[in-house]
């Protein structure tokens, strides 16, 4: 895994954060070192999947980059599943598909996965039983994140899941602050310089635009979900999941809670 050294040394102008070539031969690297908690996340979407994923159904993992969440899910599929890996960076897709082609040849019995370079507000959703946006949304706009939110639940199937990770913002001061320089901190932990730190922050400024995590749940519920609830945060990074079913007693497999 290739050491992350975009920001390393000091740049005359810091130009806006692209998911490129650079970007993608350090991408595992950098969200491990950059996102509190990332793998914790990434274990509950393998288990949410063997919770939610249906047979013959559909599986959308948006905003992709590397297929992380796709190959955990890809081992919990059922019969008949397609998982839809979308994503808008030409060279995150072009990765992926030589990761699928690898694993396609390692292994047999799994489910089909398609890797589109394609941007998620025109992906159509149909069929799904369970969706993953996992530090996606926060690069759409503000103003078109509804849209997008409301096509993911009115093209799921009843007792499909929305999986939601997002860096959030706080709109007390005091809080925002603290939760800025705790995340600070874990880069420092990792690795990373002040150099670094402020040169990424700069060139992502405008490209990631942060919520409030009360901001994501409004949102989800005005859509229709029936249970919309954070399971997870670390500093200034969120989880949610969001279950469309028309009995809240039902979390997509008829089990209770118990």
């Amino acid at each position: 895994m290739a050491r992350d050294d975009i920001y390393l040394l000091p740049m005359n102008q810091v130009g806006s954060f692209v998911f490129d070539e650079h970007v993608v031969n350090v991408f595992p690297d950098m969200i491990a070192r950059s996102v509190p908690g990332y793998a914790s996340i990434l274990s509950m979407i393998e288990q949410l999947a063997s919770r939610f994923v249906t047979m013959n159904s559909h599986v959308y993992d948006l905003g992709c980059s590397l297929g992380a969440a796709t190959l955990l899910i890809r081992r919990q599929a059922k019969e008949g599943c397609v998982i839809h890996a979308v994503d808008s960076s030409a060279a995150m897709i072009d990765r992926l598909q030589q990761i699928l082609k690898r694993q396609d040849t390692d292994k047999s019995g799994l489910c089909e996965v398609v890797a589109q370079n394609a941007d998620i507000r025109s992906t159509p959703i149909v069929n799904a039983s369970f969706v993953v946006l996992n530090l996606t949304l926060q690069f759409i706009v503000p103003e078109e994140r509804a849209d997008i939110i409301q096509r993911i639940h009115d093209g799921m199937l009843p007792g499909g899941a929305l999986l939601i990770s997002e860096k959030i913002c706080f709109d007390d001061p005091a809080q925002q602050l603290l939760m800025t320089e705790l995340h600070h901190d874990f880069k420092r932990s990792h690795g990373y310089s002040d150099l670094e730190i402020a040169q990424k922050r700069t060139a992502i400024e405008n490209r990631l635009i942060p919520e409030s995590l009360q901001t994501h749940v409004d949102r989800l519920s005005a859509a229709g979900f029936s249970i919309v609830a954070p399971w997870f945060q670390c500093f200034n990074f969120a989880s949610i999941l969001a279950v469309k079913t028309t009995d809240s007693r039902d979390a997509g497999t008829g089990a209770t809670a118990e």
